[in-house]
């Protein structure tokens, strides 16, 4: 069974080329969001199996996003990108709930499946 995504970030160029490079690992893209209001609006509607965050959004932060999600009923696993590296944020990954995170300069379906491993 594929796993369904939900891609949020305000870079249409991100976006689609996230989309491109877990499609063709068999992930199923199933929407994208700009912004952290349009995260929760899709993350909720979708229902996707994992959220890839973008930490700077125009409206607000991936931290607040992510915990807003793990809030949920059966939230999704999230995931979090930047253009900055992981130390860059300290402990705030961490607290955020998310299961991981990865820059996007590394990111890559290898990556982004095992940070899943494990998961339903």
């Amino acid at each position: 069974m594929a796993r369904t995504v939900l891609v949020v970030d305000d870079h249409a160029g991100f976006r689609a080329q996230a989309r491109i490079l877990l499609a063709a690992a068999g992930f199923d893209v199933v929407g994208e969001a700009q912004d952290a209001t349009g995260a929760l609006t899709a993350a909720r509607t979708l229902r996707p199996h994992v959220v890839l965050l973008d930490i700077q959004l125009p409206d607000g932060n991936g931290f607040d996003v992510a915990r807003a999600l793990l809030d949920d009923g059966d939230p999704p696993a999230v995931i979090l990108v930047s253009s900055r590296e992981e130390s860059d944020y300290g402990a705030q990954v961490t607290r955020s709930g998310a299961r991981g995170f990865i820059s996007k300069a590394d990111l890559s379906a290898q990556g982004l499946a095992a940070l899943l491993q494990g998961d339903r």
